[in-house]
């Protein structure tokens, strides 16, 4: 139903809008809510049980990370009398509220929902869940970067991009190749941001405009396999060259955009002294490298 449809996709629009505009947790907390309210109809509207399984495990995932944000932002509340999103102060809010916004983006150790529920869900419903639905707990992680456990970040950061290097190496089926791909990307996100949050913006940036890329790339040729990527070639030879570029710069391969973010990012922790957490982030990215050097040989 079409009137259904806007519906959804203007509280989808207006939940991120709430989210990033507000200053109070608990705006931001309805807003995320509304987001991920708005969502289900979108991933349930193909009537399959896969489509069902999958917006049944985000929808549970979403509102244990929904809850546990409202107990952190309750807590720091109890103990300092601020609601605002900038006073986080108290060291247990900001621990569990790290958790929680880690388990709403699909970082490690809390992941293992993006690639089952990717997997479950159309192209379409995948770029949106790739894209969109990352900006409103990325902005409330840029918003809160000064008062959080630079340690846990930068742990939880580590982890991620080894797990999506890791992930994606014995995988045929393209959607789970990028849920692996978007869990480094945002390991590299994290890892930065404690020192340079701008850096953060611009790896998020070039992060969406790619993402976005591949996936419309993967519906305009219907592919959601490697063999059905390998027999594209003959049917759309421009497409499939571009896709291959796109992976080429998601990847991080210069001469391409996606090397500027990764280049600048371990400039900055090198000058931060730490030297040993940006080389395993250089040879974490020769792992997602491998898979997508793979998919373009293909």
């Amino acid at each position: 139903n079409p009137i259904t449809l806007s519906v959804v996709l203007t509280s989808l629009a207006l939940g991120t809008i709430f989210t990033v505009s507000s200053s109070h947790w608990f705006l931001a907390w309805m807003g995320l809510e509304i987001n991920t309210l708005a969502i289900i109809p979108i991933m349930t509207q193909h009537k399959h049980p896969r489509a069902i399984e999958a917006s049944t495990k985000y929808f549970l995932t979403q509102a244990a990370a929904s809850a546990l944000l409202l107990f952190s932002s309750l807590n720091n509340a109890w103990l300092t009398g601020e609601w605002s999103i900038m006073d986080l102060t108290n060291p247990l809010s900001c621990t569990t509220m790290t958790v929680a916004i880690c388990m709403k983006l699909g970082l490690a150790p809390f992941h293992f929902w993006l690639p089952e529920v990717l997997q479950g869900i159309n192209l379409t419903t995948g770029l949106i869940l790739s894209t969109w639905q990352k900006l409103a707990p990325m902005a409330i992680l840029y918003q809160i970067a000064p008062t959080l456990n630079t340690p846990l970040l930068l742990a939880l950061g580590l982890v991620s991009t080894l797990v999506g290097g890791w992930g994606g190496l014995n995988q045929t089926q393209l959607r789970k190749i990028m849920a692996f791909s978007s869990i480094a990307h945002l390991g590299w996100m994290v890892s930065i941001l404690p020192f340079s949050p701008q850096l953060m913006i611009l790896n998020l940036t070039i992060y969406l405009i790619m993402t976005s890329t591949m996936f419309l790339m993967l519906k305009t040729i219907s592919s959601t396999k490697i063999s059905s990527l390998a027999t594209s070639w003959s049917k759309t030879p421009t497409t499939t060259a571009l896709s291959l570029l796109t992976l080429l710069s998601l990847g991080g391969l210069p001469p391409l955009s996606g090397f500027v973010p990764k280049w600048f990012i371990l400039q900055e922790l090198t000058n931060q002294n730490t030297t040993i957490l940006a080389t395993t982030l250089a040879l974490s990215a020769l792992l997602s490298l491998f898979f997508y050097l793979r998919l373009t040989y293909i």
